[in-house]
């Protein structure tokens, strides 16, 4: 049987329209100014509803111009917001479906994982989630033929993160995602100096900077910087901004950051 996971939030947090949600993309695109970031081996990038960050995770996706046919594969990371869980979660779907259509799951590589003793088949932890999901019309947007090789982080450490992405590391042909927004409800001037000092820790590659409230996905990203440093990666912050910004108010705002690793 072909096992399809159903997109959770089109319709809510991006548009459920093929024709939109192409369009609304291809805006945000062009005004991510493309060529930061010569193949980009990792991005950091928020997972609001596109009103909110779409706009901002653009910077990131914006950078794959140039690897379009290059990358075959993409390590995708994100917090769990909705099951709580030890260690990481991975499905038992063969795809995702979103609306512009389905992307495959490279089913090998997450056998790669089965002996590593954080890692778990959790189907439960995919449903309702929308962490990894808005990346994926990006990702079909931005990339010809992939796989993703998807994963909640629950209660973890960066060791146990790092490891993970160890395994998976590959060479040009993988693309690692880490799926993160920043500060959370927060006002915008409090929130514009928790995200600055957010960057700087990721700019520097130092995860024991970083507190749950200054990013949901702390649990990833940490684990990525340590993988980062390992491999000898830069990191150029490609946007910073929050809700404020985009299409909320300003008392109470959520942050959002776009980051390249190179």
């Amino acid at each position: 049987m072909h096992r399809i996971q159903a997109p959770n939030v089109a319709g809510l947090f991006y548009p459920a329209d093929p024709s939109e949600l192409r369009r609304e993309i291809e805006r945000f695109l062009a005004d991510g100014q493309p060529g930061r970031v010569n193949r980009p081996k990792a991005l950091i990038a928020p997972h609001a509803g596109y009103v909110y960050s779409g706009p901002v995770a653009a910077h990131a996706y914006a950078q794959l111009a140039s690897g379009r046919d290059r990358i075959e594969r993409v390590v995708m990371l994100a917090p769990s917001h909705r099951y709580p869980f030890r260690g990481l979660a991975c499905p038992r779907v063969e795809a995702f479906q979103t609306p512009l259509g389905e992307v495959p799951v490279d089913a090998a590589a997450l056998e790669s994982l089965a002996d590593l003793p954080q890692v778990h088949v959790l189907d439960a932890a995919f449903q309702g989630e929308h962490s990894l999901e808005v990346h994926l019309p990006f990702l079909q947007a931005s990339l010809a033929d992939f796989r993703i090789v998807p994963l909640l982080v629950g209660e973890a450490d960066a060791r146990e993160v790092a490891e993970v992405l160890e395994r998976l590391w590959g060479g040009g042909e993988t693309l690692i995602v880490v799926s993160s927004d920043l500060s959370h409800y927060l006002d915008y001037a409090s929130a514009r100096t928790l995200d600055a000092r957010t960057s700087h820790a990721i700019e520097s590659l130092n995860p024991d900077a970083l507190d749950y409230n200054q990013a949901c996905g702390r649990a990833p990203v940490s684990g990525l910087l340590l993988a980062a440093r390992h491999h000898q990666l830069e990191v150029l912050t490609l946007d910073l901004r929050n809700s404020g910004d985009t299409a909320g108010p300003r008392d109470q705002v959520v942050g959002y950051g776009a980051y390249a690793f190179h």
